[in-house]
């Protein structure tokens, strides 16, 4: 399912301050709130697109998500459920003379007050408890992708199944397995479970975000003159020209080869950091070699 961006939903620019969301927000929801527009059905889904857009931007750690891995790597990792959990603005709309509960139950159906935290009792049933469980992911199989299997207890029970991990996945990214949490009360379904990634280091490699950066020691004649050099990639050598006269910690760029970007299309780029190794122990050829380079100010 595609959604519009949040920010643009608000008529905001990516950026924007909690003060300019909340302006934003109470400005659009009071102007097309159902009980101004009666009857008038696109009204109804803008008041709806508009509030799913202030629950993730009031709120801290959900907009953090959003802004890092934004909208589809998002909805990847919040159901609708997790978007409004905890979301209360009854005394925005108190203030402004509407009402709250039936508006919003009526929109986005009737499980929306249990959504937002408040549970409802009369009914006897309240959905099953969300499980949360880290899932050990090593730094090729969040480069590649692929499928893993986690085994975890529910209940008294021990599970099995097989997640798919995307490819580009990163530590704090939480995979959602639908109707793997607690049992429901009361016939009413069960909770998810959220698996939440840890991707391990690699000896050779460091990611920085979707960008890989290796290190790569070239002799001071290489720096000076400029050489061809083998590096290592996520899938095989490669090889490249050092430029003559390299300074060290200066990064090459070989685009395309860093890990997927999830939830669009495209890849981070890798990076070569050139070191420059200078010899610990010279012959006396090398040394009289040196002065001389020396004297001329090289």
């Amino acid at each position: 399912m595609d959604h519009r961006d949040y920010y643009e939903v608000l008529g905001l620019k990516k950026g924007a301050s909690a003060t300019e969301i909340k302006k934003a927000y109470r400005k659009l929801a009071v102007k097309y709130h159902p009980d101004k527009n009666p009857g008038i059905k696109e009204a109804e889904e803008r008041f709806k697109e508009i509030n799913e857009a202030y629950a993730v931007l009031s709120d801290p750690e959900k907009k953090a998500q959003y802004d890092q891995f934004g909208s589809s790597g998002f909805h990847q990792r919040y159901s609708q459920e997790d978007i409004f959990r905890g979301f209360n603005v009854d005394d925005l709309f108190k203030n402004a003379g509407f009402g709250t509960d039936d508006i919003f139950s009526r929109i986005f159906g009737g499980g929306f007050q249990r959504q937002r935290g408040f549970g409802n009792v009369r009914e006897g049933r309240r959905k099953g408890e969300d499980f949360s469980l880290e899932m050990d992911v090593t730094f090729r199989e969040a480069f590649a992708g692929g499928e893993k299997r986690v085994a975890f207890m529910r209940g008294d029970r021990r599970e099995e199944l097989a997640v798919k991990i995307p490819g580009g996945v990163e530590t704090g990214a939480r995979l959602r397995v639908h109707g793997k949490g607690g049992e429901g009360i009361g016939g009413a379904p069960p909770g998810d479970l959220y698996l939440v990634v840890k991707v391990g280091s690699d000896p050779l490699f460091v990611r920085e975000g979707d960008d890989i950066v290796v290190e790569r020691q070239v002799r001071l004649t290489e720096a000076a003159l400029g050489a061809s050099l083998d590096v290592p990639t996520m899938e095989g050598s490669k090889r490249i020209k050092v430029p003559a006269g390299i300074q060290p910690g200066t990064k090459i760029r070989l685009k395309g080869f860093g890990f997927p970007h999830m939830g669009s299309t495209g890849r981070g780029d890798l990076f070569v950091r050139i070191g420059v190794t200078v010899p610990e122990r010279l012959t006396a050829t090398q040394r009289e070699l040196l002065e001389e380079l020396a004297k001329q100010g090289v």
